[in-house]
């Protein structure tokens, strides 16, 4: 792809000589007797030629303004291309009889959907596959790149392949608005057969007989809310809708169990969550609910077989869930059971350190999925060590405290955590089929390259079978990480995680001299920003920047508390949180003020936007990836894309008046102030097709901030995403535009 960011970016003879402005078109709302005049409320109009204009020529000024950036960018470009193994193939996966994989092709934006049969039963461990070497017996499935022949953009939302591996589906998406079209492919032939579902969401999958496909449909505002069963080789009219959830709150989405014995339909809202069974073996017969719903309490099923009391296998239900327990409780319900009235004896009880995230189960052993320290881990346990299952049941309701503790101190489960001994890392196990006599680990760090383990469960050996691949002769000894913790301005101690290269920042306990550094936060959801490994971030540290993620209340990182106090109407903790890190980051001689650049995206980009309202003197830069700047006037409006999903997280300002009040307290469109001179450089992205942060808000909030004097740039993609574009190419041209900005305000663009 030569020269493919400077043909893309270099300033054309017209380039504009000054900004765009954005008419000012007041919009009045009234809210709780708030009435707030909206000038550039008229830019969600996407039809609009005047909208699509001004965007069209808020891409003109931003290419004009960092046209010197070109050769930086197209340096980056190549930097991240000679780094990258172009001509790769995944880790092989083995499901029926076959080893599943995808394999990249230099000069390609997209991967190729393949497969080659297994030698016998015993065939366990996958073949070593030499990238770019033919694979003996390869049969190829899907080639992205030709599906997406005359489309700016593609994306794959669903893929499967029967269990006897004659057809497969897949789900494409080429506007970038996340409906996706279903169809279905004969093996045999390589051709579609006459199935085709239009504007299905993504986790499609077959029934173990092959005969039906259950896939999910969103509604107006874009959640997924039906489940619908399609008798392959039928005309989609014909579909038989399964489950409906009403309840705008809940999502709601499909799997087959591991074990493939069950197909779970699982719907959730942001803090109460409900589980529905089928029989796999029949598909078309009656659901059955795990327990029925009560709000407040979250739960989540696996299908395992266990010793019963007896001693003879029993079906059970392994079941998470935080009735009473905070950080969640590992109970084992018999199937017998449905429809409980109680989450059947504990296995692995409450703790206020430890918050259980998940658990899988394969024939042979179990793994418990966990976050301790702001760490992830995994641990194991082999069926054989499983202590007997007590004969006594779980009590009746009245009861159900006292049980709870006899059955935590008589049958605790001891799973066995994996760890590879770096201070920061990631580290998870992934069960594979439900037969896999062996586990895969996968490990990574921010200065290890992620790399997968076969975990021999018998004996505890461990023995590589790939690693991330990484030119140029990296050695992760150049590079160091270390954790921070900065104070909250309630006593509250935050993590940081900082990457740097040794020989560029010279640090024991801090640097000698404060160096250029980027701060990365997120701070919603519950979700946890574990350390990773990122071959474009390379680039970055070997010209002298650290790089730091605060790890704010919001996120996942520290328990199911951490996560509350950064919601609802503790949000503004998370804003808090970030700007303690960065003033611990410069008081600690890490950085200093001009030298720091905050970044993030989405939910992490309304962290960041709301950051620098309070205190805009703290950084010298702003990167907001498609930011939730606007979010009181999105959350505000029921009609819009996963507005009512979102009242659990945010707070429901429509109806209650102190939400209202206390979003528009922190909401960064809100809070520009009159005169934002004084405020650091900005530059914000999005895309004109998002369903999830519309262009609008990032538009706004860089049309305010410019009449304010804020020197703020807005670049948008006009055939993407929520993620961004499409194609690995033009992904890493995309990167490059963000870190030469980067390096650029940091000094280091030279």
């Amino acid at each position: 792809m030569p020269d493919a960011v400077a043909s893309q970016t270099t300033q054309p003879a017209d380039a504009p000589v000054t900004p765009p402005v954005a008419e000012r078109r007041p919009v009045t709302r009234t809210h709780h007797g708030d009435v707030v005049s909206d000038d550039y409320e008229w830019l969600r109009a996407k039809d609009d030629p005047d909208v699509v204009g001004h965007l069209v020529a808020e891409n003109a000024w931003t290419h004009a303004q960092l046209a010197h950036l070109a050769p930086l960018r197209q340096q980056l470009f190549e930097e991240i291309k000679a780094r990258t193994l172009e001509t790769d193939l995944s880790l092989p996966s083995r499901d029926g009889g076959f080893w599943y994989y995808a394999r990249t092709v230099e000069g390609k934006q997209y991967p190729i959907h393949a497969r080659y049969a297994v030698s016998g039963p015993d065939d366990w461990t996958p073949r070593v596959l030499d990238p770019g070497v033919p694979v003996p017996g390869e049969e190829v499935l899907l080639d992205q790149n030709v599906e997406a022949e005359g489309h700016d953009f593609f994306s794959l939302g669903s893929l499967d392949v029967s269990d006897d591996g004659t057809l497969l589906l897949y789900a494409t998406d080429t506007e970038g608005d996340e409906r996706f079209t279903l169809r279905v492919r004969d093996l045999a032939t390589g051709r579609d057969l006459g199935d085709e579902v239009r504007n299905t969401a993504p986790g499609a999958f077959f029934t173990p007989d092959g005969q039906f496909v259950f896939y999910p449909t969103v509604d107006e505002a874009w959640r997924p809310y039906r489940i619908w069963r399609h008798r392959v080789g039928t005309p989609s009219a014909q579909d038989v809708l399964v489950f409906e959830e009403p309840d705008e709150r809940f999502w709601v989405g499909a799997a087959l169990s591991r074990s493939k014995t069950y197909i779970e339909i699982a719907l959730g809202s942001k803090v109460t969550s409900e589980s529905w069974l089928l029989e796999a073996a029949d598909p078309t017969g009656e659901l059955q609910v795990v327990r029925t719903r009560r709000e407040g309490v979250e739960y989540s099923v696996e299908h395992a077989v266990l010793p019963g009391p007896d001693g003879e296998p029993q079906d059970v239900l392994l079941v998470l869930h935080n009735d009473g327990a905070e950080n969640f409780e590992l109970t084992v319900l018999p199937v017998a059971d449905l429809p409980a009235t109680h989450w059947g004896r504990v296995v692995v009880p409450h703790s206020t350190d430890v918050r259980l995230e998940g658990v899988s189960a394969s024939e042979r052993y179990l793994v418990l999925h966990l976050r301790r320290d702001a760490i992830s881990r995994s641990g194991v346990l082999r069926l054989g060590d499983l202590p007997r299952a007590s004969r006594e049941g779980p009590g009746e309701p009245g009861q159900a405290k006292a049980k709870k503790t006899q059955s935590a101190a008589g049958e605790q489960w001891a799973f066995e955590e994996l760890s590879f001994g770096e201070p920061l890392e990631s580290v998870g196990a992934g069960v594979g089929t439900w037969e896999q006599p062996n586990l895969r680990v996968g490990y990574a760090s921010f200065v290890t390259p992620s790399a997968v383990y076969e975990y021999d469960v018998a004996t505890g050996t461990r023995t590589l079978l790939k690693q991330q691949p990484v030119l140029g002769g990296y050695d992760p000894a150049e590079y160091a990480q270390r954790r921070e913790w900065a104070v909250a301005e309630d006593g509250t101690r935050i993590p940081i995680s900082l990457v740097w290269r040794r020989d560029k920042v010279t640090a024991a306990e801090h640097p000698a001299e404060p160096a250029p550094l980027i701060l990365y936060g997120y701070g919603a959801y519950e979700t946890a920003i574990d350390p990773y490994f990122s071959i474009p971030r390379l680039s970055l540290l070997d010209r002298g920047a650290v790089f730091a993620v605060a790890h704010v209340r919001g996120g996942g990182e520290m328990g199911r508390r951490w996560y509350d106090e950064g919601k609802l109407l503790r949000k503004r903790n998370s804003f808090t949180d970030f700007v303690a890190a960065a003033r611990h980051l410069v008081a600690t001689g890490w950085t200093a003020p001009d030298r720091m650049v905050a970044d993030g995206g989405s939910a992490g980009g309304l962290l960041v936007g709301a950051a620098v309202n309070l205190a805009p003197e703290l950084f010298a830069g702003v990167l907001a990836d498609v930011p939730f700047v606007d979010a009181l006037t999105s959350i505000l409006d029921p009609s819009l894309p996963l507005t009512v999903v979102e009242w659990d997280e945010w707070g429901d300002p429509l109806h209650d008046p102190e939400v209202y009040a206390y979003m528009k307290s922190y909401t960064p469109y809100e809070n520009v102030p009159a005169d934002a001179s004084h405020y650091p450089r900005i530059l914000a992205t999005t895309s004109f097709n998002d369903t999830r942060v519309l262009y609008v808000e990032p538009a706004k909030w860089v049309a305010r901030l410019r009449a304010a004097g804020a020197p703020a740039l807005l670049k948008i993609e006009m055939s993407a995403g929520h993620g961004g574009v499409s194609g690995r190419y033009a992904r890493w041209e995309e990167i490059a535009f963000e870190n030469a900005w980067t390096l650029d305000v940091l000094g280091l663009a030279d």
